[in-house]
């Protein structure tokens, strides 16, 4: 790393609490792009306003109810989200998926409308504007499906033909094909990353004794918001064990989720400098294997050990934040062409792990993560990428500002500045789709959704379950 310029970007990122830090940000659900002008003094882009968060959140109205005949799916409806349990007990895996597609069609006729439009966005920038080669993009989702446990990919081909109701091929048409509903189950693995962070304060730094994990998914929410439309929380129940997945109504695998013991798992984006070439060829899911160690580990530890073991045959390098009641853990996961490079490794960063040269965490026994790896020795994505380092420097400052965390202190974390504008890099931002927090005190889940094209910039919490019960 270079140092000298990595204190450079520090010392400037430091002024953010005054407002006056400058780089460009997307619009809603695209990527940072910095200016050239470098940084400019502008005026406050702080929230004003008082907050009144508690560490209780509401729940949201029932509005109606759909069950599958066989009644292995149930969807309930709410006014910002779709509350889903799928009943893995009393059918087989294909029984479920093709129970949750038809319960998913009478709840959300207008599914399909929907989320095809989505995909092909997503299709279309894996392109780049090129022409694409759907030849080749099918050979790359057929192959990377085949990767999937067979227990997993039983219930997403069964869905897949249920909701294609004969479709076939890629055609962009108001109607989703079984490849195209393929493709929508592994976004993450197959065609773009997230970006995203998250923040976990240990028991030592919390009023109730107890941890507070909170993540912040961003992502393309679609060229006209469709994604906040069917924003979904999954109850999957398996085994005697279950699973709460928050993420949109349909996908099977896993972006932010929690397990009935506490193990919490979510998504962030990390890449490579300098770029290498995308391989498929005899990778996992990782979205997949994040489900597996949801449904066969009890503890983090366990969990975050056996994800950055599998790294090496991920598609893409990331972070993964995993925590428990007692413990937290970003796995760095380096894919195994990046690693044979020498650019990056897999290691499992911990609130003690010695962090890169440069990089500053002033309070103990909180975990902080962004889109890049932080371990000494890593692959540095804070140099000259300005998203990454001042995120992590807001989050560092709010932080040691701190004394005693709340849920309500989380809470606020996420609605300090103004969404909506174009002049820094926000933790809270326009690319915002949901912020999840667990308080492993209670085991209450909360989670705001974000409706219509932006973010509020002081985002509601509703209670969307319990991890415990």
């Amino acid at each position: 790393m270079n140092n000298k310029v990595f204190n450079k970007i520090y010392k400037m990122s430091s002024l953010i609490c005054t407002g006056v830090l400058t780089v460009s940000l997307c619009g809603c659900g695209a990527s940072y792009v910095p200016v050239s002008d470098g940084m400019r003094l502008v005026g406050s882009l702080n929230v004003e306003d008082e907050l009144n968060y508690t560490d209780s959140s509401k729940s949201e109205e029932l509005l109606d109810t759909f069950s599958s005949d066989d009644g292995l799916c149930i969807i309930k409806k709410y006014p910002s989200y779709y509350d889903v349990t799928l009943d893995y007990e009393k059918g087989t895996p294909a029984d479920a998926g093709a129970a949750y597609a038809t319960t998913i069609l009478e709840a959300a006729p207008c599914y399909e409308e929907c989320f095809e439009p989505y995909l092909y966005e997503n299709i279309r920038d894996l392109f780049g504007g090129r022409d694409i080669n759907y030849d080749a993009l099918e050979n790359r989702i057929m192959t990377l499906e085949a990767s999937i446990p067979d227990v997993y990919r039983e219930e997403i081909e069964s869905f897949a033909r249920i909701m294609a109701a004969g479709e076939e091929g890629y055609e962009e048409n108001g109607k989703l094909s079984y490849i195209e509903a393929l493709t929508m189950q592994i976004i993450p693995d197959a065609l773009r990353p997230t970006a995203c962070s998250a923040l976990t304060i240990g028991g030592s730094r919390t009023a109730s004794g107890e941890r507070i994990t909170l993540r912040n998914l961003e992502w393309n929410i679609g060229s006209s918001a469709q994604m906040t439309r069917i924003h979904s929380v999954t109850h999957m129940n398996r085994n005697g064990r279950r699973i709460t997945s928050v993420a949109v109504l349909g996908l099977l695998d896993m972006i932010t989720a929690i397990n009935d013991d506490g193990v919490m798992i979510g998504i962030l984006d990390v890449g490579t400098v300098n770029g290498m070439p995308f391989v498929y060829e005899n990778k996992k899911c990782y979205t997949f294997e994040i489900r597996y160690a949801l449904d066969n580990f009890d503890n983090a530890r366990d969990a975050a050990e056996f994800l950055n073991r599998e790294s090496r045959d991920f598609t893409w390098c990331n972070n993964l934040i995993v925590t428990d009641s007692k413990d937290a853990f970003c796995c760095e996961n380096a894919t195994g062409e990046v690693q044979d490079a020498g650019r990056a490794v897999s290691v499992i960063r911990t609130p003690d792990s010695e962090l890169m040269e440069g990089l500053e965490w002033d309070t103990p026994d909180t975990l902080c993560i962004v889109n890049s790896f932080a371990t000494k020795g890593n692959q540095d994505g804070f140099t000259g990428i300005p998203s990454d380092i001042t995120r992590f420097v807001k989050y560092n400052r709010w932080v040691s500002e701190i004394g005693e965390f709340t849920v309500a202190d989380m809470k606020g974390i996420m609605a300090r500045e103004i969404v909506d504008q174009y002049e820094v890099h926000n933790v809270h931002n326009s690319g915002t789709v949901h912020t999840f927090i667990v308080d492993y005190a209670t085991g209450d889940i909360h989670v705001a959704f974000t409706s219509g094209t932006c973010a509020d910039d002081i985002p509601e919490y509703i209670l969307v379950g319990n991890y415990k019960r």
